[in-house]
């Protein structure tokens, strides 16, 4: 099995409110992905744990999300072939995740 590449997301929301973000916006996950068409199947292990599987362009990514006070820790687990590009998604992740799961959802209409 391959080592995980591990990103952390920092904030000041506290655990509960990054958690509450995290459920409400975990669907727009898919829009952000490059290929046009992904899936995404997400489960919560525990309270603050969820457990993810991204497919896009023939390819699968595990990941694990552990939500903490003050950051949430990404492990990806990625397969082969992209793990030539392990440096490009993980700056991919820390520049847009935390827009992405823990962005003000207030504004929505």
């Amino acid at each position: 099995m391959a080592n995980p590449t591990i990103i952390d997301l920092p904030h000041s929301l506290g655990r509960d409110e990054a958690r509450r973000r995290i459920r409400s916006r975990i669907g727009e996950l898919p829009g952000h992905i490059p290929g046009g068409v992904a899936t995404v199947k997400s489960s919560w292990e525990g309270e603050d744990r969820m457990t993810m599987q991204v497919a896009a362009m023939g390819q699968e990514v595990t990941a694990t999300l552990d939500i903490q006070d003050t950051l949430v820790r990404v492990s990806l687990i990625l397969p082969g072939m992209l793990s030539f590009f392990t440096g490009a998604i993980a700056a991919g992740v820390k520049a847009k995740g935390s827009d992405l799961l823990l962005g003000d959802d207030s504004k929505k209409a």
